[in-house]
C-alpha cells in the first residue's frame, strides 16, 4: 500500500509552479464501478491557499472529469484542507469538509450530505468535530465496520501560534457518522523519530479485527506541509472499538524532490486484487501534484 513514486501517473496538476501551490490531499471511492476522487486545490498563503475542493469522477482510475466543487467562501473559511468522501450503508454520500476559522489556527469539521456526488455542494452544512480553544480538529478519515462508525481526525493543540503545527491523531466513533465520542489518541509522535513533531492518519484499512493506517509525519515544525509516509497497525477489540495504532519501524516514504513531501495517501481496495492509492508529492519545482499508483 505505500506508493513507490516511480511509474505513477499525474491525475491532478497543481494550480500554479510557486512553492506553495497544491494540488492534492486525496480521498478516493470506487462506487458502481466508477472511482470518484475528491481533493484539494491550494495557492500560496496570501494568495487564496486551500481554495476549493472538487470532486471528480473516472471510469479508469486515472482520468477525472469535475463533477462538482465546495469553495472556501461559502463556508465562511480562510482555508479548506483535505476532504473525506465516502458513501454510507444506505447509499447516500457524505463530504467531511475541514474548514479554517478565519484570523485563527482553529480548524472543523463540516459534513455535506446528498443522494449523489454531483448534489453535494447543494447540501445544507452541519458542523460535526467542532473543535474549541483548545484544539482545531481537521482531515478525518472516516470508516464505517463492526456496526458502528470510526473516525480517526488530526488535532492541533491551540495553546500557541507557535506550537499550533504539532498533530496527533485521535479516535472518535458513533452511531451515525454525525455524532461522535472520543475514544482517545490512536497514534502520537515518537520523540527522536522521523515523526516526532505529529501524526496525522490519511488512511485506514480494516481486514477482519486487523486494521492498517497509513499516516503522514514530521520531525520539525520546518517540515510542515512537506510530511513523509509511513504505516501503522492497530486491532479491533471485542468491545467494538480499535486500540491505539503502533508505527512500523521501517524508514517513511517520501518524494524524490526536496523537501521531499508524500503526503495523504488514499487507499482503494480493487475488486480484483491490488490497490490503486492517491496520493500529494512534491514536484521539483516546489508545488505539489495529486498522483496515482497501481500496487
Amino acid at each position: 500500500m505505500i506508493p513507490r513514486w516511480d511509474g505513477a501517473t499525474v491525475v491532478v496538476e497543481p494550480p500554479d509552479t510557486r512553492t506553495g501551490s497544491w494540488a492534492g490531499a486525496p480521498s478516493a471511492v470506487l462506487a458502481d464501478g466508477a472511482f470518484y476522487l475528491a481533493y484539494r486545490l491550494r495557492l500560496p498563503i496570501g494568495a487564496g491557499r486551500g481554495y476549493a475542493n472538487v470532486i471528480a469522477r473516472s471510469d479508469d482510475g486515472v482520468h477525472f472529469e469535475p463533477v462538482a466543487e465546495v469553495r472556501r467562501e461559502e463556508f465562511d473559511s480562510d482555508s479548506l484542507e483535505r476532504p473525506a468522501l465516502l458513501r454510507a450503508p444506505d447509499g447516500r454520500w457524505r463530504l467531511y469538509v475541514s474548514v479554517a476559522t478565519p484570523g485563527t489556527k482553529h480548524w472543523r469539521v463540516v459534513l455535506l450530505e446528498a443522494d449523489t456526488p454531483e448534489k453535494l455542494p447543494l447540501a445544507t452544512p452541519r458542523t460535526v468535530l467542532p473543535g474549541d480553544e483548545t484544539v482545531g480538529v481537521k482531515d478525518p478519515v472516516v470508516v464505517h465496520a463492526a456496526g458502528r462508525w470510526h473516525l480517526w481526525a488530526s488535532c492541533h493543540p491551540l495553546e500557541s501560534d507557535e506550537h499550533a503545527d504539532r498533530m496527533t491523531t485521535e479516535y472518535a466513533t458513533g452511531p451515525d457518522g454525525v455524532e461522535w465520542t472520543w475514544q482517545g489518541t490512536a497514534l502520537a509522535g515518537r520523540a527522536g523519530e522521523w515523526d516526532a513533531r505529529g501524526v496525522r492518519f490519511s488512511s485506514v484499512l480494516v481486514t477482519g479485527t486487523d486494521a492498517v493506517a497509513l499516516y503522514d509525519g514530521r520531525a520539525t515544525a520546518e517540515e510542515n506541509w512537506e510530511e513523509a509516509t509511513g504505516l501503522a497497525r492497530g486491532r479491533l477489540g471485542g468491545n467494538g472499538l480499535f486500540t491505539a495504532f503502533t508505527a512500523d519501524p521501517r524508514p517513511p516514504t517520501r518524494s524524490p524532490f526536496a523537501p521531499g513531501g508524500l503526503r495523504y495517501v488514499s487507499v482503494v481496495p480493487l475488486p480484483g486484487g491490488g490497490t490503486r492509492v492517491y496520493y500529494e508529492g512534491t514536484r521539483a519545482d516546489g508545488s505539489h501534484e495529486l498522483r496515482t499508483e497501481l500496487l
